[in-house]
């Protein structure tokens, strides 16, 4: 029977459909619920001295996502928010529930901005970073990379052709930007 704008048939009662599906409304009385012994408050665990705890002490803000009052009793701290790709990710935690892709795609943002900075910072060091070698080309060269990419088994085959571009794009963009930066400071400082 279709559903109709009315509502259709009339909702069937509790005892209904307790007869006619089996373990229907098991959770709706405590005493029949399977999980129930689980669902008891934590008591301590025997030697143990607390049942949540001790809170961390907090040295400035932390990102908390919005759904919670307050932050974990322990949280990491080895890599804050800075710069940037901090304010994305600020912006990511105060302003959209975890439940919204806004909040992800923010995150994400947040990292790739993070990443760039990071390469960009690597040149000005003693030791920048190598695209040839952290990028797993030369692998294609060795180890039979290149015969195992055209297996005709392989699922990924139709799209091969995207992870060059996708590797190495961003270090081209790079090195051309930088190349026509650096030549229009050099005008700058001719003129």
């Amino acid at each position: 029977m279709p559903y109709t704008a009315d509502g259709g048939r009339p909702t069937p009662s509790s005892e209904e459909l307790r007869a006619r599906i089996p373990g229907w409304g098991a959770d709706l009385d405590p005493a029949d619920r399977p999980s129930v012994p689980r669902e008891w408050p934590p008591t301590p665990a025997p030697g143990s001295h607390w049942v949540k705890p001790e809170r961390q002490e907090q040295h400035g803000s932390r990102e908390r996502s919005i759904e919670h009052l307050e932050l974990p009793p322990v949280f990491g701290t080895s890599v804050p928010l800075r710069g940037v790709s901090g304010a994305i990710k600020r912006l990511a935690y105060d302003r959209y529930s975890e439940g919204r892709a806004a909040h992800w795609l923010l995150l994400l943002l947040g990292d790739r901005v993070d990443a760039v900075g990071s390469h960009a910072r690597s040149f000005l060091t003693t030791r920048p970073d190598n695209p040839i070698t952290e990028t797993g080309i030369l692998a294609e060269t060795m180890y039979s990379g290149w015969s195992s990419r055209f297996r005709r088994r392989r699922v990924d085959v139709k799209h091969q052709w995207l992870d060059p571009i996708i590797v190495g794009g961003p270090w081209l963009v790079a090195l051309v930007g930088g190349f026509l930066g650096g030549r229009r400071v050099l005008r700058m400082l001719r003129h």
